[in-house]
């Protein structure tokens, strides 16, 4: 899918009765939300994958399903060291579409898959985005950090056995002589 071409909308129903198949690589540019989290030059693309399929509900009736499948490489900001870290995110989704959002929340505790509202206009794109967006992690860093400013931070906060006064021995000593 070039830069330019429609967002993929499927009406979820009819995606599902005929089992579809939807399977593109989408520039990370499209993503502006995901953008947002990124840092430097977004040169990657996201593959995925979104299957509809129909399979037997609680009620005795079919339900539609849609298995989601996405992998992309985004440059974020390690929180250790402050340098750029390429995070691989990946997404495996099964999403269950039921017809309303009172449906969803009263069967969303006993569910093991998300459960979404049937739509006849569901943008892929969009939620393939939310997923990766939920991939990401709180706290982004290396696995190791290996900048000089993250080893300083790491030797500072280590077993104190270094010289340097610690920054409350000041407080503990007025504390000391008002008692």
């Amino acid at each position: 899918m070039d830069q330019h071409s429609p967002t993929p909308r499927i009406d979820v129903k009819a995606f599902a009765k005929t089992q579809s198949l939807l399977s593109e690589q989408t520039p990370l540019g499209k993503f502006e939300r995901l953008m947002q989290d990124c840092v430097g030059k977004l040169t990657g693309e996201v593959a995925w994958s979104a299957l509809g399929s129909m399979r037997p509900s609680m009620s005795g009736g079919q339900s539609a399903w849609l298995h989601l499948t996405a992998s992309a490489v985004v440059p974020v900001t390690c929180q250790r060291c402050l340098g750029v870290v390429d995070l691989s995110l990946h997404v495996d989704q099964d999403f269950r579409f039921v017809a309303d959002e009172a449906t969803a929340l009263a069967e969303d505790d006993e569910s093991a898959e998300d459960l979404l509202v049937l739509s006849h206009d569901l943008d892929v794109l969009e939620l393939v985005e939310d997923e990766l967006l939920m991939a990401l992690p709180i706290v982004p860093m290396h696995e190791a950090c290996e900048s000089e400013h993250a080893q300083t931070l790491t030797a500072d906060a280590g077993d104190g056995g270094d010289d340097k006064p610690h920054p409350f021995a000041a407080l503990a000593a007025l504390r000391t002589r008002k008692d």
